[in-house]
């Protein structure tokens, strides 16, 4: 039985915030979905489980929070690194680079938001999916302004060509998260590598 006491009024939107920074921990260190019960974040927090419900109302809904969390940091990641960047190129290498820096520096986060089976009968995306699109106008955006330019063939779907550019990044930043025993070498330059064959892959030839 924890001894903390009672959340003052006006303490409910602090203590909220407390269990996420727990649940985000754990999940952090432990790499494992299962260590992120309602019990054991209660126990990292000091309150009952019961005060978890106070403002979770299952372990999924807690789950989707640690999702939102780990997607408001990766967008702001993203749109950092495109910012300043007048090239739609530059803009899409930079992006790429900064999606698989994430991916590393998080792991357990990224494997949450992008490797995570859904559960049973979804039928739309989810809350946290839908912060994925923030992140894709970006690439969208460089797409379009890529192809005004003559570097991308006007004719096809930027959102096609979008959508591509993501499967190849996250296919190497679920490798590298898979497979962090395999001898890749230096991950900075495969990353940079595999970035720029994506981008070639897509442009107008010549």
């Amino acid at each position: 039985m924890t001894g903390r006491r009672r959340a003052r009024r006006g303490e409910g939107d602090a203590l909220r915030e407390e269990i996420l920074a727990a649940a985000v921990g754990l999940l952090a260190e432990t790499g494992s979905e299962e260590a992120l019960s309602i019990r054991a974040v209660a126990a990292r927090v000091g309150v009952t489980p019961p005060s978890i419900y106070l403002h979770f109302a299952d372990k999924e809904s807690l789950v989707e929070a640690v999702c939102l969390e780990a997607f408001e940091d990766f967008d702001s990641r993203l749109a950092a690194a495109a910012a300043g960047r007048e090239d739609p190129i530059e803009v899409l290498e930079a992006i790429g680079r900064a999606y698989v820096a994430f991916a590393l520096e998080r792991p357990e986060q990224y494997r949450y938001m992008f490797m995570r089976r859904p559960p049973a009968g979804l039928s739309e995306p989810t809350p946290a999916e839908l912060e994925t699109i923030d992140g894709l106008r970006l690439v969208i955006a460089a797409v379009q302004s890529a192809q005004r330019a003559g570097l991308i063939d006007p004719a096809k779907d930027p959102l096609v060509v979008t959508y591509a550019l993501w499967c190849t990044t996250h296919g190497l930043a679920a490798l590298l998260i898979a497979k962090p025993h395999f001898p890749w070498g230096d991950r900075q330059a495969l990353a940079e590598a595999a970035v720029e064959l994506a981008i070639n892959g897509v442009l107008t030839r010549s």
